[in-house]
């Protein structure tokens, strides 16, 4: 009698910037007033404690393939230096998502996604086409077309406090639960590595 193969245990991945605990505190209360705005109810808004830039976005990775991503990982953000950066403003992407923007090292915030994207890649990570990087951080979700112009215009004029970006996470992305809708996935950070040498 044959044995069929066990699926490949995964992990739901991302690599990203993480902003320190002020920056949060700061985005925090300057998003506060966005969710007494109409519409705001619509929304699902996003946990602070689960707010980064995203650099690449894995999907399910392989187990197996973990210890040469770490590897490729680790050396993307060993050839790049850290870089100053803020929270600046906020975007949307259509009626579907609202984010919050970046400004400072912008071109080495580009270069590590493009990193990034790269180690995953020679990693053995089947990775979408790389598309032109639009940095931000999510700040809420739509599942229908809603007006985000009221919400980016009160975000026009925020400007965080700059920090410098230091190191490389690698993010575990675990799925709601309890099954309780709206329920928000739990973000894990499974490895990171300083910027530079």
């Amino acid at each position: 009698m044959s044995r069929s193969k066990d699926p490949a245990v995964t992990q739901r991945l991302f690599a990203a910037v993480l902003p320190p605990a002020s920056a949060v505190e700061e985005l925090r209360t300057a998003v506060a007033p966005l969710r007494g705005l109409p519409g705001a109810r619509s929304l699902r808004w996003t946990g602070a404690e689960g707010w980064h830039f995203t650099l690449a976005f894995l999907g399910e990775v392989d187990e197996a393939l973990l210890p040469e991503l770490y590897g490729r990982l680790e050396r993307a953000a060993h050839r790049s230096e850290p870089f100053p950066l803020r929270v600046h403003a906020g975007g949307r992407f259509d009626g579907r998502v609202l984010w919050a923007g970046a400004a400072g090292g912008l071109d080495a915030l580009r270069l590590l996604a493009e990193r990034a994207h790269a180690a995953a890649r020679r990693a053995g990570v089947p990775m979408e086409e790389h598309r032109r990087y639009t940095p931000h951080l999510t700040l809420a979700r739509s599942r229908t077309d809603v007006d985000l112009h009221p919400f980016t215009g009160v975000l026009e004029g925020f400007e965080g406090t700059a920090w410098e970006a230091d190191s490389l996470s690698l993010v575990r992305s675990n799925p709601p639960v309890s099954g309780v809708p709206g329920e928000q996935p739990r973000y894990e950070v499974v490895r990171a590595w300083p910027l530079g040498r």
